[in-house]
């Protein structure tokens, strides 16, 4: 029985005087605080008007006098950008708010600089009350328990109301004592209450702010996705050439007479050359994340690779390359943001070449115009028809590999990368399979006054 009146009382207590209650009591007091130069300005607005001798004195005409002058003064000062922030961060931390139903940054708009004046005006009134009842109420509650103890209290009854003075009374004053502590614990936690139910609505991010944040969501997910792409096309190509040329190195050494050492030479040596280009075009990547992070910094992406390097990457890629140009593809002719995005195009194509069609020979056309930049890859599918009886089948640039490179777990990225590098350009991208072979053809404009052209990001 002991136990379940404990557990009541607990119960019934804790809304009062818990954890969370004595943390939105310090908010409150927070707001009395900040109440103080105001109501002091108050006091001189109002003091003159009242009485210019009592101006600091005890009179409740002038203390009400100077909180009602106080409350439009904390208003206009709330009106600045700056005071959202500190009341939100104040209000998450003691009033237990939810992270997400709270703006963040500066009050921008009107309707923001308004809704924080609101909820200032009304931390600062409902704290300043609080406050005074906090400074009042425990010393007179404490006189009204120890009344019955002390004659001395009882005959002076140091402004007490006059009931107290009669004899049947003073027994219950410790009754009043203790009650009059609950009635203040119950209007905090009220008004705590009150300040945590309209901190969502008067602190919550106003349509503009929401904006603000999707745009700033888009512009960190444009970001990832071109990090993304960057890592995706240089890494993940060197990764399958190398895996290319090392599963060719190694049947060749596994086999019970070696007879071409020559191409195992030539394997390691294009594992090596493409292992110290991708180091480098990682380097231009990771100095795109710098540049994102800082904007002062040196831009790694200027720096990657472009058409003009075309000729070194079809040389080490692992498979059969034929190369037919149109036009001139040099950066002279070709803006360096879409030279860039042409290259990281070729080099996918040639990635998802190499995963899915092993050592086959690809087809490679490139064409420019003074409109646009063509690319165009072929190569046979998976499974396609051998040649017929009799015709030669065509000799490839490299030694080939008996098993196709396994794709690697969680790819898929690569046509999606490629679309979306010609998208941003203004372009388009097409790919599937044309009868037996499989084709990538990607279109790019340029513009038309030859300047230069910087991708939409």
């Amino acid at each position: 029985m002991k136990a379940l009146i404990r557990r009541s009382a607990a119960a019934l207590l804790r809304p009062l005087v818990g954890g969370r209650a004595r943390l939105r009591w310090t908010h409150l007091i927070l707001g009395g605080a900040l109440l103080m130069p105001y109501w002091l300005l108050g006091t001189v607005i109002v003091g003159p008007l009242l009485d210019a001798d009592a101006m600091f004195s005890n009179s409740l005409g002038l203390q009400f006098g100077a909180y009602a002058a106080a409350l439009p003064l904390a208003a206009a000062s709330a009106l600045f950008p700056v005071v959202r922030p500190l009341s939100v961060a104040a209000a998450r931390a003691l009033c237990g708010i939810a992270e997400g139903s709270l703006a963040d940054g500066p009050a921008r708009s009107r309707a923001a600089r308004a809704r924080t004046a609101g909820w200032f005006t009304l931390h600062v009134g409902l704290g300043g009350i609080i406050s005074g009842m906090s400074l009042a109420l425990p010393p007179f509650a404490v006189a009204l328990m120890v009344l019955p103890l002390s004659s001395e209290l009882r005959e002076s009854r140091l402004g007490m109301p006059r009931v107290f003075g009669h004899g049947w009374v003073v027994p219950l004053a410790p009754l009043a004592g203790i009650l009059s502590l609950v009635a203040l614990a119950a209007c905090a936690a009220a008004s705590a209450a009150l300040l945590a139910r309209l901190a969502p609505v008067l602190l919550g991010p106003t349509p503009s702010d929401r904006l603000a944040a999707a745009e700033r969501r888009a512009a960190d997910l444009a970001v990832r996705n071109r990090l993304a792409r960057e890592l995706h096309d240089s890494v993940g190509h060197a990764l399958s050439a190398v895996t290319l040329q090392a599963g060719a190195a190694r049947r060749i050494l596994d086999s019970d007479a070696p007879k071409d050492m020559e191409f195992v030479r030539e394997a390691l040596t294009a594992i090596e050359e493409t292992t110290r280009r991708t180091v480098g075009e990682l380097d231009s990547v990771l100095g795109l994340l710098r540049q994102d992070d800082d904007p002062d910094a040196d831009g790694g992406a200027a720096s990657g690779p472009t058409l003009d390097a075309l000729e070194g990457l079809l040389a080490r890629c692992g498979v059969p390359v034929t190369l037919t140009v149109a036009g001139d593809r040099g950066t002279a002719a070709v803006p360096e943001p879409v030279s860039r995005e042409a290259y990281r195009i070729v080099q996918e194509g040639l990635s998802n070449a190499l995963r899915h069609g092993g050592a086959a020979p690809v087809t490679l056309h490139v064409a420019l115009s003074t409109e646009k930049l063509e690319i165009s890859m072929e190569n046979p599918l998976p499974g396609a028809a051998p040649a017929p009886v009799g015709q030669a089948a065509p000799e490839p640039v490299v030694q080939p590999v008996v098993q196709p490179v396994v794709v690697r777990p969680g790819g898929g990225r690569g046509l999606r990368g490629v679309a979306e590098r010609a998208t941003l350009l203004g372009g388009h991208a097409e790919a599937g399979p044309d009868g037996p072979l499989w084709r990538l053809a990607v279109t790019l404009p340029l513009p038309a006054d030859g300047g230069s052209l910087r991708t939409r990001r």
